[in-house]
């Protein structure tokens, strides 16, 4: 991993940190690792990246994902039209998305017994009904290294 992706990775898992665990309902299981490495894999944690092909921010987020999550809002505004965009765009707000799919769709996706960022990736990646099929290698391979750097 390039010392700019480490960089990257090292600032968004800090800045998750503070935001994931001030928010965090009880029930959520994900890792300040397992969202930067989620966020790593999917966008390069590009925060500038806006939306393009139905698709918002560095977590790739659709609306329909967001929507499956609950709707949450950037700093709790009330619901409108750019609230999707808003909220998928930046980073804390998406990291709760995130959370809040997983609290609907968390399963053990890879057959091992255990429900943790590997089934994360797979349901973020795949969706909450296709989370058992294959992961493209280059993806997979880039979540692995990142978690391998990162430690979990």
């Amino acid at each position: 991993m390039s010392a700019k992706v480490s960089w990257i990775v090292a600032t968004t898992l800090a800045l998750l940190c503070i935001c994931v665990y001030a928010q965090q309902p009880a029930d959520l299981i994900l890792s300040q690792v397992c969202l930067g490495c989620i966020c790593e894999v999917t966008s390069g944690c590009n925060t500038t990246i806006g939306c393009y092909d139905s698709v918002c921010g560095p977590f790739a987020i659709t609306w329909g994902y967001w929507s499956d999550a609950g709707k949450p809002t950037l700093n709790n505004e009330p619901l409108n039209d750019k609230s999707y965009a808003n909220c998928v765009n930046d980073p804390y707000c998406a990291a709760n998305t995130i959370q809040g799919y997983m609290n609907k769709f968390g399963q053990d996706c890879t057959g091992d017994g255990v429900i943790n960022c590997d089934d994360y990736l797979r349901i973020h990646r795949l969706g909450g009904y296709g989370c058992t099929g294959q992961l493209d290698k280059k993806y997979e391979y880039r979540y692995k290294l990142c978690m391998q750097t990162f430690g979990q």
